[in-house]
C-alpha cells in the first residue's frame, strides 16, 4: 500500500503545533498509535489535523483536544497563575508512527 502524497507545507501548520506533549503517559499512548501534541489556543481539530498530516508525512485518523487550566502557584510568596495549556492527542493510521525525539523535517 502506498503512502499518501505528501502535502504542501503552510508557514501556519508552523503556529499550529508548538511542541510535543512527553511524559511517561503519552509515551504509553505511543503504544496504542496515538501522538500528544502541545498546540496553540486557538487551534481547531480539522487544523492540527492538516498539520499533522503535512509536517509528518503520516495519515490522521482522529484528533481530540483538551485545555489544561493553568495552576496557581506561589514565588517567594507572592501568587502568579500558569497560563492555559491546549494539548491535542492525534491518533495516526495503523503503521504510521513519528518519532517526537527527531523534530520536523
Amino acid at each position: 500500500m502506498a503512502k499518501a502524497p505528501k502535502k504542501a507545507i503552510d508557514n501556519r501548520h508552523y503556529d499550529v503545533i508548538v511542541a510535543p506533549h512527553i511524559t511517561e503517559k503519552s509515551t504509553m499512548m505511543s503504544e496504542h498509535n496515538a501522538v500528544v501534541f502541545k498546540v496553540s489556543n486557538d487551534a481547531s481539530k480539522p487544523e492540527i489535523k492538516a498539520a499533522v498530516e503535512a509536517l509528518f508525512n503520516v495519515s490522521v485518523i482522529g484528533v481530540n483536544t483538551l485545555v489544561q487550566k493553568g495552576k496557581t502557584k506561589r514565588w517567594k510568596g507572592t501568587p502568579y497563575s500558569r497560563s492555559d495549556m491546549k494539548k491535542a492527542i492525534v491518533t495516526l493510521k495503523d503503521g504510521d508512527s513519528i518519532d517526537v525525539t527527531q523534530g520536523v523535517n
